[in-house]
C-alpha cells in the first residue's frame, strides 16, 4: 500500500477550488478510504497572479501543463478546465503517459469519449467521468455497476439547471422566458452567453454521455435531435397547467426496435415525479427491467457538488492504484445500435394554433390531422374575438413524420394564421 498518491489539478476555477477544498478538508476520511494519503502535487492555472476562490499553496500554482505531466510522482491528473482544447491534449497524454485521469468535461466525453476511453484501455490505466452528467447526482458509476444486471430501455431526466430554474419561474411568476433570463444570469445561474443551455447543447452531450452507458452502444453527439426552450412562452405554461402539465427541458434515451435521442421542451404530467422538480436541481429517470424504475435527484452543478462527485471518482481511482486494479472500469459500449429517423418516433404532441375565430375551423383542422392518422385527446378553445384566437390541441401518440404531414396541410388553411407551438408530451403510465 502506497503511503501518498500525488495528484495533478488541471484547473482551479469553481469546480477545481471545489475539489481541492474537499481534499483538503475531508483529507483524513479520504485517506482511510483511498488506502493512501491523497496529495495535490500541482496547479494548472492560467494565470498564477489571479487571486483564486480557495487557499492554494502558490508554490504548487503552474501556467504549464509540462510541469504536470514531467512530474513523475503524478500518479492522477483531474481535469476541470473544460471545452475541447487544449483539454483533450492534456487528457490524452496524460493517459498515455500512465495516470488515471478523472474528468467533468461533458463536451470533450461526449464528442471524444470513444477515442479517450481507448487510450486509456491501451494504456491500462483508469478514466472516470462521474461529474460530466448531474453534478453532485450518481449516475454513471450505478448505471456501470449497479445496474449492470439490467437492459435499461429508457433514460430520461432534467440535467441542465439553467433551463430548470428559468422554467420554474416562468411557472410560478407567470414571467416570461426574457425576463426570467435576464435574472438568472443577475443569480449567476446562466452564464453571460447562455446559448449552451438555453438552445439544448448542454443537455444533449449528458445525453450522449448518459444513452452510451445506459445503452450499450456509442452514441455521437450528432445523433441526438435538439431543441432549447426560447420559444417557450408564459401562455404555453398557462395551457399546460389547465390541461394538468408541466413543462420541463428534458434529455429523452429510449431504447425499443432502435435508440431514440432528443433534447427537448416536454410536457409532463403534473405528477410525474420529475416533474416536481424545480429550480436548478436535476433528476435522471431510469427505467430497466429488473431494477423498474428509479430515479437519482439533487444537485446539478456547482463547486461543492461537482467536487463531491470528481473526488469520488479520485478515491476510486487511487485505490485501483493500491490494488494493482487500473484499467478494469472499461468502456461499456459493445455494440453500435440502429438510431431511429425522426420521423418514425412517436410521440404526443401539443399544439397551439391561432386561428380567425369563424365557425368550422376546428373541423378543418381536426378533419387534416385525421387524414394523417393523428387522433386528439384534448381540446381548449376559450373566447371570441374579432381577429384570431388560439385552438389548443393535445394529440394522442403518432408518428412524427405523419404529425408535420398534417401540419404542412394545416399551416395552409386560410384560417390558420399561426402554428404558434408545439410541444412534445410524455406521459407517465
Amino acid at each position: 500500500m502506497k503511503k501518498e498518491i500525488k495528484i495533478g489539478l488541471l484547473g482551479c476555477g469553481t469546480v477545481g477550488s471545489g475539489v481541492y477544498k474537499i481534499l483538503e478538508q475531508n483529507a483524513e476520511s479520504i485517506a482511510n478510504k483511498s488506502g493512501a494519503k491523497l496529495v495535490v502535487k500541482k496547479v494548472l492555472v492560467k494565470d498564477k497572479n489571479e487571486p483564486l476562490a480557495v487557499d492554494v499553496d502558490k508554490n504548487l500554482l503552474t501556467e504549464n501543463f509540462e510541469d504536470v505531466i514531467n512530474d513523475d510522482e503524478i500518479e492522477i491528473i483531474i481535469e476541470v478546465i473544460g471545452g475541447v482544447n487544449p483539454a483533450k491534449d492534456f487528457v490524452l497524454r496524460s493517459l498515455e503517459s500512465g495516470r488515471s485521469v478523472i474528468s467533468a468535461n461533458k463536451e470533450l466525453i461526449a464528442k471524444h469519449g470513444e477515442e479517450i476511453l481507448a487510450t486509456a484501455d491501451e494504456n491500462s490505466v483508469d478514466f472516470y467521468f462521474e461529474a460530466s452528467v448531474g453534478g453532485g447526482i450518481p449516475i454513471i458509476s450505478p448505471l456501470k455497476e449497479s445496474l449492470a444486471g439490467n437492459k435499461i430501455t429508457k433514460v430520461m431526466g432534467i440535467v441542465n439547471g439553467t433551463t430548470n430554474y428559468i422554467l420554474t419561474k416562468m411557472d410560478q411568476e407567470g414571467a416570461e422566458f426574457d425576463q426570467v433570463l435576464k435574472k438568472a444570469q443577475e443569480l449567476g445561474y446562466a452564464e453571460a452567453d447562455p446559448t449552451s443551455d438555453i438552445e439544448g447543447y448542454d443537455a444533449a452531450y449528458k445525453l450522449a454521455i448518459l444513452a452510451s452507458i445506459a445503452f450499450e452502444s456509442r452514441v455521437n453527439i450528432e445523433d441526438v435531435y435538439m431543441e432549447g426552450i426560447t420559444k417557450i412562452t408564459k401562455e404555453d405554461i398557462t395551457y399546460a397547467k389547465e390541461l394538468g402539465y408541466k413543462i420541463k427541458l428534458l434529455a429523452i434515451g429510449k431504447q425499443n426496435d432502435g435508440v431514440e435521442l432528443r433534447v427537448h421542451p416536454t410536457l409532463l404530467p403534473q405528477e410525474h415525479p420529475i416533474a416536481k422538480v424545480d429550480d436548478v436541481f436535476n433528476a435522471i429517470f431510469i427505467e430497466g427491467d429488473a431494477i423498474g424504475e428509479a430515479m437519482f435527484y439533487g444537485p446539478g452543478a456547482g463547486q461543492m457538488p461537482t467536487g463531491s462527485a470528481i473526488v469520488g471518482d479520485v478515491i476510486a481511482a487511487a485505490r485501483n492504484i493500491n490494488f494493482g486494479a487500473q484499467g478494469r472500469i472499461a468502456c461499456t459500449c459493445f455494440t453500435q445500435k440502429e438510431i431511429k429517423d425522426r420521423s418514425e418516433v412517436e410521440s404526443s404532441f401539443y399544439i397551439r394554433l391561432e386561428v380567425l375565430d369563424r365557425p368550422g375551423v376546428l373541423g378543418e383542422v381536426t378533419s387534416l390531422l385525421g387524414k394523417q392518422s393523428v387522433s386528439l385527446e384534448s381540446v381548449i378553445q376559450h373566447g371570441r374575438s374579432n381577429s384570431t384566437v388560439p385552438l389548443v390541441l393535445v394529440t394522442h401518440e403518432v408518428k412524427e413524420g405523419n404529425l408535420n404531414a398534417a401540419l404542412e396541410k394545416i399551416k395552409a388553411l386560410d384560417d390558420v394564421k399561426e402554428i404558434a407551438s408545439l410541444i412534445r408530451v410524455e406521459d407517465y403510465n
